[in-house]
């Protein structure tokens, strides 16, 4: 029978080097017992393992299925010392209350590691073991993300940052948020967003927040806008492309993803409504029908996925957004609108949805 509690994680240094002291002692056990150590992980990719909560997203039960870890496996044998060498590495780091970059851990030992998804892959399955964010095992990732608006907060190690220029995602902790901001919005692209910092969309619907992960959120990007949310509670907006992969880029922040259930607690946001660039709007709009983009059989079959996801029942509004996109077969950029007026996505598209409510998804 699955417990379908969720994981009860734990923070505190001492506890986390006593579980990595555990697992040693158990490789140690098995050894002097001529028995093969085995490392046993939760497995993260597996739509079984999780559950659905509206008010948290798609969260991990506990009671899951696990992977097995061999020493004595040839196709295992590769990770059981990976694992091992980065259990090493941050027990160092926690007790010499120190941090480290998964690209560092990566760049000192590159023979035994091959390549930096290894790395990433590695630290979040020993997240997932320990039951801790991986924060706490004081590792961080490098930020990819950019946040700009009316935000000022103090980092942990008391740099002060101002946010009215544009400015990288901390990958640290945050103390002393201060912002006026009305609403924040995720934008899913780069180019999106320095076109809205071109067109100084921050001054014209001030104030206001915007932030972008550049595609696919890293942790530090869905950190920072769950952060926002935790303490100024204003309503978030994501801004995406019209197609299969801009939805699920807006629901990895809404919902949370399959790999990183174990910690939708301090991830997920469920309360981001899709602003847009909505099916529903290509038809209202009239955008040209030379920049619209039928949509692939790789679109197709992510499409249907997506509709298959559990999380859509909770959106009935979203799943007939997609369900049109689904029938009229085609997909857009938001740089479609261009074809319209060239500053049609700030002069005129936003201004009004976020005037009138032209969003999906209940505040």
């Amino acid at each position: 029978m699955i417990n379908h509690s969720h994981f009860n994680f734990i923070t505190s240094s001492r506890e986390i080097l006593t579980n990595i002291e555990n697992i040693i002692l158990g490789i140690v056990t098995s050894l002097s017992k001529d028995e093969a150590p085995v490392l046993t992980l939760p497995n993260r990719f597996s739509w079984a393992n999780v559950r659905f909560d509206s008010t948290i997203g798609i969260q991990m039960s506990s009671g899951t299925s696990v992977t097995t870890v061999r020493s004595d496996c040839p196709s295992s044998v590769t990770k059981f010392a990976q694992i091992l060498k980065i259990l090493s590495v941050i027990y160092r780091l926690v007790q010499s209350n120190s941090y480290a970059t998964k690209r560092d851990i990566y760049y000192n030992n590159t023979q035994l590691f091959g390549s930096q998804a290894t790395v990433d892959s590695i630290v979040d399955d020993i997240s997932c073991m320990l039951k801790v964010p991986r924060r706490s095992l004081h590792v961080l990732a490098t930020s990819k993300g950019l946040i700009s608006g009316d935000l000022r907060y103090m980092e942990e190690d008391g740099t002060h940052i101002d946010c009215h220029s544009s400015s990288a995602v901390s990958p640290i902790k945050l103390n002393y948020i201060v912002s006026s901001a009305r609403f924040i919005m995720i934008v899913e692209k780069d180019a999106t967003f320095q076109r809205l910092l071109d067109d100084d969309f921050c001054t014209k619907l001030s104030p206001c927040i915007i932030i972008t992960g550049k595609g696919v959120p890293d942790v530090n990007s869905r950190l920072m806008v769950r952060k926002l949310w935790d303490t100024l509670h204003i309503p978030i907006f994501a801004l995406v492309d019209a197609d299969p992969h801009g939805i699920e880029i807006m629901c990895i922040y809404k919902y949370g993803s399959l790999a990183m259930s174990f910690e939708a607690h301090s991830l997920t946001v469920p309360s981001v409504m899709w602003l847009g660039l909505l099916p529903s709007d290509l038809q209202r709009l009239r955008i040209p029908t030379d920049v619209l983009i039928p949509l692939s059989k790789r679109d197709q079959s992510k499409l249907s996925s997506l509709l298959k996801r559990p999380f859509l029942t909770d959106q009935p509004d979203w799943q007939k957004e997609m369900e049109l996109m689904q029938q009229n077969k085609v997909k857009a950029e938001i740089q479609s609108l261009a074809a319209i007026a060239p500053d049609f996505l700030t002069s005129i598209y936003l201004p009004n949805k976020l005037r009138y409510g032209g969003w999906v998804g209940a505040q």
